[in-house]
């Protein structure tokens, strides 16, 4: 699970693996040591009717519905969006990139726009 923070927009991207991790236990965590303080960002099932967010004890957690996360798992669908707090929420497939990047993307999404770009452009 990857995250982006910029001003009060916040986005996580998941692979497929972990979607699956996600859809079989309801949380998944990541977590970045920085010596003295480890900082946390979970994405977590909820009985809550849109996307929220909180930060607590260096965590950041994402709630996501479960009635949009059984959807989300289990189809085509990329993503989720709340902006009607002072956050924009987002939450998403993470997509193989279509430019090279030195990160694995083994476990990414195939882009749905690949097709739009030649060889040569990649």
């Amino acid at each position: 699970m990857k995250i982006r923070i910029k001003g009060n927009s916040l986005r996580y991207r998941l692979t497929k693996t972990d979607i699956a991790n996600f859809d079989r236990d309801g949380y998944l965590e990541e977590t970045t040591n920085f010596g003295s303080q480890v900082f946390k960002y979970a994405l977590q099932r909820t009985i809550c009717e849109c996307l929220t967010a909180d930060f607590t004890n260096n965590t950041i957690t994402l709630y996501m519905p479960a009635a949009l996360a059984l959807e989300w798992t289990g189809t085509d669908r990329v993503g989720y969006e709340n902006s009607s707090n002072e956050m924009y929420l987002l939450v998403e497939k993470d997509f193989k990139c279509l430019d090279n990047v030195a990160e694995d993307q083994s476990d990414n999404y195939p882009n749905p726009l690949v097709e739009n770009f030649t060889k040569k452009e990649l």
